[in-house]
Order: structure tokens, then C-alpha cells, then sequence
């Protein structure tokens, strides 16, 4: 089977563009915005230049686009998984968050969820095991660990804004 044909072009001001056309000679194409966004273009098979579909994802959507093409990929969120049943993942917080600007102890995500948070990144440093009385700020990415199940609960609980 050839190798499908892939282009690049360059979208000043915008990003990049990736163009693809499938064995079944099929156009897609992504663009990877200069924010972080993708759009995914889907393009009618009777006319490869006309969009049939957009869609428009976040960087972590584009993530999750990622992990469920490419499941052996190692995951920018997904740390680790054991036979015990444990998963670390990265979750954000979002500057819109219920949480921007509370301590960590107001969260309760041990209690509610099972899962912890083992350490926060932010910017360039990391705090390892941040204590209750850490203050967390949107944009921070926090390491949480524990069962899917919790780890899931904890994102939910981290998404409220």
C-alpha cells in the first residue's frame, strides 16, 4: 500500500495546515492553530476542495483526538497505568474555574473522589504534593492519581466553573 500523500502549508498569522489524502482519495485537513486549537476538515468525495465538515477543538480535545487514534502513543495526560488499577492524568484548570484562586483543601477531592493530587504545575515549576493550604490559579495543570473512576470524579469536580 503507498504511503498516503500528506502537505504542509504554512498560514501566517494562523498556523499550519496539514493536508492528507487518503487511499480511498479522500481530502482532510488539519489546522493547528497558533493558540492550540485544531480544526479537523472533512471534504466531499465529489469535490475534494469543498468542506463537507469542520470541527473546531481545544488542545485537549485535540489530545483525546490523539489517544483514541493512536492508543500506544504515550498520552501527554495520561501518565501511568498499573495492574493495580491506578492512572495519573494531567488535568487543567481553567482560568474560568469555580476553583481559580481558592486553596487546595476547599477542593475535598480525596474525600469526594478517592483520587489525589500529587503535585501542580505551573508555568516553569512544579510543586510536589501541594498541602491544603496551596492556592491554585487557572492555567495551573495539577497531577492527580487514583482509580479511572476517581481520577474521572476529580476532573468533573476540577471542571466546575
Amino acid at each position: 500500500m503507498p504511503a498516503p500523500r500528506m502537505s504542509t502549508t504554512p498560514l501566517p498569522g494562523i498556523g499550519v495546515q496539514y493536508d492528507l489524502t487518503t487511499r480511498e482519495h479522500r481530502h482532510l485537513s488539519v489546522i493547528a492553530h497558533r493558540d492550540g486549537t485544531r480544526s479537523v476538515n472533512v471534504y466531499r468525495p465529489d469535490d475534494p476542495d469543498a468542506c463537507a465538515h469542520s470541527l473546531h477543538l481545544t488542545s485537549a480535545e485535540a489530545s483525546s483526538l490523539i489517544d483514541a487514534l493512536m492508543p500506544a502513543h504515550h498520552s501527554p495526560s495520561v501518565l501511568h497505568t498499573t495492574d493495580l488499577g491506578l492512572v495519573a492524568e494531567r488535568i487543567e484548570l481553567s482560568a474560568a474555574s469555580m476553583w481559580n484562586g481558592r486553596v487546595m483543601g476547599d477542593l475535598r477531592l480525596r474525600t469526594e473522589t478517592g483520587a489525589s493530587v500529587v503535585a501542580v504545575l505551573r508555568r516553569a515549576d512544579a510543586v510536589p504534593s501541594p498541602g491544603p493550604d496551596f492556592r491554585l490559579a487557572g492555567g495551573d495543570t495539577l497531577i492527580v492519581v487514583g482509580t479511572r473512576e476517581g481520577v474521572d470524579g476529580a476532573a468533573a469536580i476540577l471542571g466546575r466553573e
